[in-house]
């Protein structure tokens, strides 16, 4: 009799256990988002959030200021500030140093030419005959969130990257991606990818290509969403400070986008209005649909990259009608696809981060005009004072193999044929070209190797300074001093007009609120992997962000 009862005591024990941990699983499962969604506005400067807040609805961007948490001094850490370095330490939570990806194009030492990021011949278009979809992220050493949340799934789970550009599309779905999607303008106007995806697009992607929706926006003019004369956030719209589409006499509300179209590259011109984050928005709903993103008790991932934001900012600057038109624009997207992601996942269901790939620098011949500090440097003469520096001193014409990015590359060949040492030359260069007008630091590899900088601008040099593939000199321009036509703006430098962006948290297993303790773009990734309980990305030198998280 009391075995019985000891057996029957057990096995009470027992089943209550096993009920415990299904319950626990079934709370872990409903607690776990089905969708995360990685949101990277090409060229977003902080201030956009509320330069034009008094014109953006309630359903965009102050919909996540409201409900999430916004770091309100988050920067990046490190130079370059370009769109395929930013998109990559997003992902990666670590700094060029680490992961690889340097600039968008660089010299490569080893090959002897200049290389894309994400060219890769090993693969084909899908999609079509170019040559657009020879890409894939191989030059990426490290791992990714996304590729993290598959190892963590066993593989399980979707991951899907969308961007108007192919690096912005390709670098932060990762290397395990189940694809990436682009957009092929000229005479084409359709999303492709590439065979290191997949062999054939989905049904869902030709459906979309074959809709009309590129040429519906193809034929419309771009008009101003409200009317111009409320844009009082922004310069004039007739300035000197602006580059016209071809074809056009003045850079003018309104652009007439049919009749412009045929000199500026067909399709092409998509990118370069708000009409290309519109069409990308349409991809994303598509693609959430097609793929039945956030459907099962995996958690997917979506990456979604604004691009079009870039383009108007480098034609038409900081300060002009258009940008601040495509961010109010921009703002009506992000509340499309929220409305979306409510209706097909369920509120409360899916995690968002919007963050930028880097900001801006204000147009130099503006800011020239209200009598700040800016400047130009001319790229050719730069060259030339170097090349014509140390072939006097070395009486060597061919010691300087190329000069890229704020980088000098020495010809180690022709050094060693004069008998010349790397630290020799390179510390002349330094101690000559601070002198050039425009510069305003110059150091040479081996400082970057045997010298720690703790902050400052040299510290963000250092974690762009990649020993494998970066240069043996490195120099820095003065503040707002950018090598660029005196039309239109750029990015790329450590100051923090080009590193002050906006990251906001926000939907399942974010807290409401905000922080104005400076952050970094590599924090991103960890917080991820923690809010998930996922490893971190296996370069990881970011931190995690706990006041952002329940």
């Amino acid at each position: 009799m009391k075995n019985i009862i000891k057996l029957l005591l057990f096995s009470s024990i027992t089943l209550l256990a096993s009920c415990d941990i299904k319950q626990k699983q079934k709370t872990e499962d409903q607690a776990k988002p089905k969708l995360i969604i990685g949101i990277v506005v090409d060229q977003m400067r902080y201030d956009y959030l509320y330069r034009f807040e008094s014109k953006y609805g309630n359903g965009g961007f102050k919909r996540l200021l409201k409900h999430g948490f916004s770091l309100e001094n988050a920067h990046y850490n490190y130079i370059p500030t370009y769109t395929a370095v930013g998109h990559t330490s997003i992902f990666t939570g670590t700094t060029p140093d680490n992961h690889g990806i340097i600039s968008n194009n660089w010299y490569d030492k080893y090959e002897k030419k200049t290389i894309y990021c994400v060219d890769d011949n090993n693969y084909k278009t899908i999609g079509n005959e170019s040559d657009g979809g020879k890409k894939s992220p191989h030059r990426m050493f490290t791992t990714t969130i996304t590729d993290q949340l598959k190892l963590a799934q066993n593989m399980q789970g979707k991951t899907i990257g969308i961007g108007i550009k192919d690096r912005s599309a390709i670098l932060p779905a990762g290397h395990t991606a189940d694809a990436a999607y682009w957009f092929d303008g000229g005479s084409v106007g359709h999303w492709i990818s590439s065979s290191f995806y997949l062999e054939t697009l989905p049904n869902w992607v030709n459906d979309f290509n074959n809709s009309g929706k590129a040429d519906e926006y193809l034929n419309q003019p771009w008009e101003t969403l409200y009317d111009i004369n409320t844009y009082t956030e922004s310069i004039q719209d007739d300035n000197n400070f602006e580059e016209t589409f071809i074809g056009e006499e003045r850079p003018v509300f309104p652009h007439d986008i049919p009749n412009l179209k045929s000199k500026n590259n067909n399709y092409s011109i998509i990118k370069a209005i708000p009409a290309g984050n519109s069409i990308t928005t349409d991809f994303a709903i598509a693609a959430i649909e097609g793929e039945k993103l956030g459907q099962t008790k995996q958690t997917d991932f979506l990456t979604l990259s604004y691009s079009s934001t870039d383009y108007v900012g480098h034609q038409f600057g900081v300060d002009s009608k258009e940008i601040q038109d495509t961010y109010l624009r921009l703002d009506k997207d992000i509340e499309r696809l929220f409305n979306n992601l409510d209706e097909k996942i369920g509120k409360g269901n899916y995690t968002i981060f919007l963050t930028a790939d880097h900001a801006a620098v204000q147009v130099p011949s503006y800011l020239k005009s209200v009598k700040i500090p800016a400047n130009y440097l001319a790229g050719k003469k730069l060259t030339d004072f170097i090349k014509k520096i140390t072939s006097e001193k070395f009486k060597s014409d061919d010691l300087i193999e190329n000069i890229s990015n704020f980088q000098v590359f020495l010809n180690k060949k022709n050094l060693k044929k004069n008998k010349l040492s790397i630290e020799e030359v390179s510390n002349f260069i330094v101690e000559e070209v601070i002198n050039f007008p425009g510069i305003y630091k110059a150091v040479t590899a081996k400082t970057m190797q045997t010298t720690y900088f703790g902050d400052g601008i040299l510290n963000s040099l250092q974690k762009g300074y990649n020993q494998k593939l970066s240069g043996d000199v490195l120099l820095i321009p003065s503040p707002s001093t950018i090598i660029y036509p005196k039309k239109g703006s750029t990015h790329g430098s450590g100051y923090s007009y080009d590193t002050h962006i906006p990251i906001i948290f926000y939907g399942n297993g974010i807290r409401n609120g905000s922080s104005k303790k400076k952050h970094e773009i590599i924090d991103i990734a960890p917080t991820i992997s923690n809010m998930l309980n996922i490893e971190f990305p296996n370069s990881s030198t970011g931190k995690i962000i706990s006041e952002a998280l329940k």
